[in-house]
């Protein structure tokens, strides 16, 4: 009896470790792969706890969570996701604002595209045929691609690009497509191009924050988020997270800043 009780105390003390062992799960944009893969590495060394990121476009994951995609954290390009969301009582609070985001012309090397931050030879290479393709990420649901979209209808250069944009299901995609050969070149986020594993592919132009809607990037953990998901949420509020994203060429709310 005294060894049964003892068998059946071993194995519900397994199972409580193997709960309390699970990762936690992050929904993040794509815009967020290198800087955030950082700071989970980071993380993950210092508290010994796991961290699961999917990286994708927000809109897309927006639509996941209410069909019960199990995630415990969403860092969103665009904070209208996360009041949407929690309006629907899908996530704890309204989160917080961790990062502002940028754009910026990226071309391959070699490509016949000049990069330069008014998109002056875009605009050229547009009217002497050079550009075949331009790559930016889906509008419909990529906040990046919305973006893109407004910094080139302010430059004038919407109508013409009709027929020359190739789509990225997300921001991370389209630079992809913009370094691959796909296209001659790509509007995507600055964060991305910052990152030494594109740098060395090609060249970019940082562009005009006034000529999009600011991309605010707010994040926050949904409803039934476990414990290790609050101290990884609140991890990415401190400073060795900030001075990360920061390197990565996101400017900073201030600390605390709702």
């Amino acid at each position: 009896m005294r060894f049964l009780l003892f068998f059946l105390l071993s194995v519900f003390a397994s199972i409580a470790s193997v709960a309390n062992a699970q990762p936690t799960r992050v929904a993040a944009a794509s815009d967020l792969q290198f800087a955030l893969g950082e700071i989970v590495a980071r993380y993950e060394h210092e508290s010994g706890k796991k961290v699961v990121v999917s990286f994708g476009s927000s809109g897309n994951f927006a639509r996941q969570i209410p069909q019960g995609a199990p995630f415990d954290l969403f860092l969103s390009a665009d904070e209208a996701y996360i009041f949407r969301l929690a309006g629907h009582g899908l996530l704890r609070d309204q989160g917080q604002l961790y990062a502002i985001g940028r754009l910026a012309l990226l071309a391959p090397h070699g490509s016949p595209l000049q990069v330069d931050s008014e998109l002056r030879d875009l605009t050229a290479a547009i009217s002497d045929g050079r550009l075949q393709r331009l790559a930016i990420a889906n509008p419909q649901h990529a906040p990046y691609g919305r973006a893109a979209r407004a910094a080139l209808e302010r430059a004038g250069l919407w109508s013409a690009l009709q027929g020359k944009l190739v789509l990225g299901e997300n921001v991370a995609q389209a630079a992809q497509f913009a370094l691959s050969g796909s296209a001659q070149g790509g509007i995507v986020a600055w964060s991305l191009v910052k990152a030494p594993e594109l740098a060395r592919h090609g060249v970019a132009a940082l562009l005009p924050e006034s000529w999009h809607p600011p991309l605010r990037q707010r994040m926050a953990l949904t409803r039934d988020a476990s414990e290790d998901a609050r101290r990884f949420y609140d991890y990415l509020q401190q400073a060795p997270a900030r001075a990360l994203f920061e390197r990565y060429g996101f400017a900073l709310p201030a600390s605390g800043n709702q």
